[in-house]
C-alpha cells in the first residue's frame, strides 16, 4: 500500500486494518507522501496532477517490487467507466474528458504486467461481484474515491496545510451524512477546497478563509449523475459543523450541477 498523502482522514489506517486483520493479507506499507508533495508543488493543472500521481505511484510501486522475488504484475481496479473519460472516441484529443491515474496517467514502459480484470465492468456491477464474494460491507459500498485521491479535489496548489484543512471537512461530511442515515442512499459524496478566499465574520473578527465546496450525487452507474436534494435542516448543520469546527474555511457551498453538463469530480 502506498501513502501518497492524498486520502481522506484515517483511510489509509483503516484500510489497512482490515486487509491484515479481516482477510490476513501479507501487505506492506509504504509512505511516500513527502515525494508526492515534492513532486506536485505548484503544479495548477489537473491534467498534470492525474498524470504525476499516476507515474510516481507506478514507479514507487516498482521499486518497491524490486526487493522481492518473482514479482511479475500490477493489478489494478480500473472500471470501464474510467477507460470511456480517459480515451477519446473520435481519436480526436479534445473529446477526451480526463485522464484517469490507472489509465492515461500510467507511463508507457513498465517494469510489470498490468492486469485489470474488472475494466469492462461499470461500479454496480461491481458491487455485485463483491456482495457474491462477501466482501465486507463497508467495502463493498464505499462511495467511490478518485486514484489521484484530494489531490484533485483541492483546485489549483497543493500544500499539506491545504489537505489537512480539506481533511477535517471532508471527515465531518461523510459521518454526518452516516448518522442521518443518508450515506447509503448518495452515489458518491466529497468535500473540496476552492482556490478562492473569502470575507468573513468570527465572532467579533473580520476572516479571510477558503471556500468549502460539497457535492453528492445519485447514480446508476457514474456514467450520468443528479445532485442530492438534502433536506434544509442537514445542510445547515453542516454548514456550521465545517465552519465552527474546521480551522482555515469561512463559507460552505453545495454544489447543484447534473453530469453532464459537470463530471462528479471536479478536477
Amino acid at each position: 500500500m502506498v501513502d501518497t498523502g492524498l486520502m481522506r482522514k484515517n483511510e489509509f489506517k483503516y484500510t489497512y486494518k482490515i486487509f491484515k486483520k479481516k482477510y490476513n493479507l501479507n501487505v506492506r506499507l509504504i509512505n511516500a507522501s513527502k515525494l508526492f508533495f515534492n513532486k506536485l508543488k505548484n503544479v495548477y493543472d489537473p491534467e498534470k496532477k492525474r498524470k504525476i500521481i499516476g507515474n510516481l505511484f507506478i514507479k514507487v510501486f516498482e521499486k518497491e517490487s524490486k526487493k522481492y522475488k518473482n514479482l511479475k504484475f500490477l493489478a489494478q481496479g480500473t472500471l470501464y467507466p474510467d477507460i470511456i473519460e480517459s480515451r477519446s472516441s473520435t481519436g480526436s484529443k479534445t473529446s477526451k474528458i480526463k485522464s484517469h491515474h490507472n489509465v492515461g496517467g500510467l507511463p508507457k514502459k513498465m517494469n510489470l504486467k498490468l492486469v485489470e480484470p474488472l475494466k469492462e465492468f461499470f461500479k454496480d456491477e461491481v458491487r455485485i461481484l463483491g456482495k457474491s464474494l462477501g466482501l465486507v460491507k463497508n467495502i463493498n459500498y464505499k462511495h467511490p474515491f478518485p486514484g489521484p485521491g484530494l489531490g484533485i479535489r483541492i483546485i489549483g496548489n497543493i500544500t499539506l496545510d491545504k489537505i489537512k484543512t480539506l481533511q477535517e471537512a471532508d471527515y465531518i461530511f461523510i459521518n454526518e451524512l452516516k448518522k442521518n442515515g443518508l450515506y447509503d442512499k448518495i452515489w458518491q459524496a466529497y468535500a473540496a477546497l476552492l482556490p478562492i478566499k473569502t470575507v468573513g465574520v468570527m465572532g467579533d473578527s473580520r476572516t479571510y478563509e477558503n471556500i468549502c465546496l460539497l457535492r453528492a450525487v445519485i447514480s446508476e452507474d457514474g456514467m450520468t449523475a443528479d445532485y442530492f436534494s438534502f433536506p434544509k435542516k442537514f445542510i445547515d448543520n453542516i454548514s456550521n459543523k465545517i465552519i465552527n469546527n474546521v480551522r482555515g474555511i469561512n463559507r460552505v457551498v453545495y454544489d447543484i450541477t447534473s453530469k453532464p453538463p459537470s463530471t462528479i469530480e471536479l478536477e
